[in-house]
C-alpha cells in the first residue's frame, strides 16, 4: 500500500543514494501533446535538502523535461529499486531548468562531476512524496555504466555539441521552446 509524505526523509534519501537509475516524467497541457518519461543514470541526481532535488541532465536527442517544466513546471521522479527489498519512490514537484552561465549555475554545479555532455541542470521542488511495495519490480543486477556518450561527445568536439544542441535540443517533439532555445530569457523559473 502506497504512502505520503510531505518532505524527503533521511530514509528516502538514503534509498535514493543507492539507486543506479531513476525516471523523469513530464507532460504539456494539452490534451494532444506527448507524456515524456525517461530514464537517467550515471551518478546524475542529488537531493539538496528535504524538499528540493536536482539532476545533471546531459545532452539528448531531445529536450521534453526542460520544454514542459518551461510551459507548466510539473514533474514526476521515480526511484525502484531493482535489488534489495522492494520500493518504489516518487517525487512530485514543480521544476525549472538551470543553464551554465547564470549565478544558479554556479551554486548547483559544484554538487556534481560536470560532463563535457552536460547541457543543464533540472531542478524540483517537492511538494509530495511517495512510496510503495514495488513487489512487481523485477531484480536485476548493475554491470556498470555504459560509455557510448563519451564516446559521442568525443566524435562530436566542443562545436559539434553546440550545434547538435541549436538543432535537437531548442523544440520539445510537439514544438514547444525550451530553456535552450535562442528567445527563451534564460532559466525558467517555477510557476
Amino acid at each position: 500500500m502506497g504512502k505520503f509524505f510531505d518532505a524527503i526523509t533521511p530514509q528516502h534519501t538514503a534509498f535514493i543514494h543507492h539507486q543506479k537509475m531513476f525516471f523523469v516524467a513530464t507532460a504539456p497541457l494539452a490534451p494532444d501533446t506527448h507524456i515524456n518519461l525517461s530514464p537517467k543514470g550515471l551518478d546524475s541526481f542529488r537531493v539538496l535538502s528535504e524538499s528540493r532535488v536536482a539532476y545533471m541532465d546531459i545532452i539528448g536527442s531531445g529536450n521534453e523535461t526542460s520544454a514542459h517544466i518551461r510551459e507548466n513546471g510539473r514533474i514526476t521522479l521515480m526511484f525502484c529499486a531493482f535489488d534489495g527489498p522492494p520500493n518504489i519512490l516518487r517525487l512530485y514537484g514543480k521544476g525549472r531548468t538551470v543553464l551554465p552561465g547564470t549565478a544558479e549555475w554556479e551554486e548547483l554545479s559544484v554538487h556534481f562531476n560536470i560532463l563535457p555532455s552536460t547541457r543543464q541542470i533540472i531542478v524540483a521542488d517537492i511538494h509530495k512524496v511517495q512510496t510503495s511495495c514495488g513487489f512487481g519490480v523485477p531484480l536485476y543486477e548493475y554491470l556498470g555504466e555504459r560509455d557510448h556518450v563519451e564516446k559521442w561527445v568525443e566524435k562530436k568536439g566542443a562545436e559539434g555539441l553546440e550545434a547538435y544542441k541549436a538543432e535537437k535540443n531548442q523544440f520539445s517533439m510537439d514544438g514547444l521552446p525550451t530553456a535552450l532555445h535562442s528567445s527563451a530569457p534564460g532559466p525558467t523559473s517555477l510557476p
